[in-house]
C-alpha cells in the first residue's frame, strides 16, 4: 500500500472514531492489565461481566492476592482457560507487591517478566494506560494489516514490525484501537462487510464480499431449464 493510501486510511477511520479506546471495562492500570490477561482466547464482553463482580471486591494486587487463587476462580470461572489465569494473575500480583511497590510497570521488560503477560498484552497496556505509541497485533490486526495490504505479514511480530514502520506518526497512538475494531465489526473473518468498509477502495483484498445489487444473479433450476427445452415449439 502506498504511503498516501496508508495515510488516507488512518484519515477515514479517525474521522469514523476520533477517539477510539479498548472495549474491556477498567479504571486503572492494574485492572486493564487483569482484564487483558483474562481476555486471552476470550471475548472482551465475556471479561467485562467476569472483571464487574470482581473488581468491586479485589481491585489492587494486594487485594487479590488476599482473594488467593480459589477465591479469584469463583470470579472468572466463565472465562474459558480460568484455572491458569487464576494462577498466572496471583503470580503476577505477588510480583507486582514485591517487585513494584504494587504498581504496575511502565516498561516492556518488566511487564513480560509477569506471568501470563506476553508481548501483546504488554503492548496494550503500554499504549492504553500509559500512553505509549505500540500497537498490539491481535487476530482481528493480523487479518485486517494482511488483507488490505497495510503491513502484510506471516507471523505476528512480522506485521507489528511492519505496522509501526506504515503508520503515519500522527495516528500510531490510536492505530491500535482502529484496527481491532475495524476487523471485529467491519473486516470480519468469515465474511468480510466490504459493501460498508470506508477504506474498500484503498484496499488489496481481491475477493471483496459484494453488495446485493452487484451479486450475480441465478439462472434457474435446472429441471425448469430443461423444461423450457422441451415446451419450445419446433422451427
Amino acid at each position: 500500500m502506498k504511503p498516501a493510501d496508508r495515510r488516507e486510511l488512518f484519515a477515514r477511520l479517525k474521522e469514523l472514531n476520533p477517539r477510539p479506546t479498548t472495549e474491556l471495562e477498567y479504571s486503572t492500570p492494574f485492572e486493564l492489565l487483569v482484564a487483558v490477561t483474562l481476555s486471552a482466547q476470550a471475548t472482551d464482553v465475556g471479561v467485562n461481566k467476569a472483571t464487574r463482580k470482581l473488581f468491586p471486591v479485589a481491585n489492587t494486587p494486594q487485594a487479590i492476592l488476599d482473594l488467593g487463587e480459589d477465591g479469584l476462580k469463583k470470579y472468572i470461572s466463565t472465562i474459558g482457560l480460568f484455572n491458569a489465569k487464576a494462577a498466572n494473575v496471583v503470580a503476577a500480583c505477588r510480583i507486582l507487591v514485591e517487585k513494584h511497590g504494587g504498581e504496575v510497570p511502565r516498561d516492556r521488560e518488566s511487564l513480560e517478566a509477569l506471568p501470563g503477560v506476553g508481548r501483546k498484552t504488554a503492548n496494550v497496556v503500554l499504549n492504553t494506560a500509559f500512553g505509549e505509541p505500540t500497537i498490539a497485533v491481535d487476530t482481528h490486526i493480523f487479518r485486517v494489516s494482511n488483507r488490505t495490504g497495510l503491513a502484510p505479514g506471516k507471523t505476528v511480530r512480522a506485521v507489528e514490525d511492519k505496522l509501526l514502520k506504515a503508520v503515519p506518526a500522527e495516528f500510531r497512538l490510536d492505530a491500535h484501537h482502529w484496527l481491532i475494531l475495524h476487523g471485529r465489526y467491519v473486516c470480519k473473518a468469515r465474511k468480510p462487510d466490504c459493501p460498508q468498509c470506508v477504506v474498500r477502495d484503498l484496499c488489496r483484498f481481491k475477493d471483496k464480499t459484494p453488495a446485493e445489487d452487484e451479486a450475480p444473479k441465478a439462472g434457474p433450476p435446472a429441471k425448469k431449464k430443461a423444461a423450457a427445452k422441451q415446451k419450445r415449439p419446433r422451427a
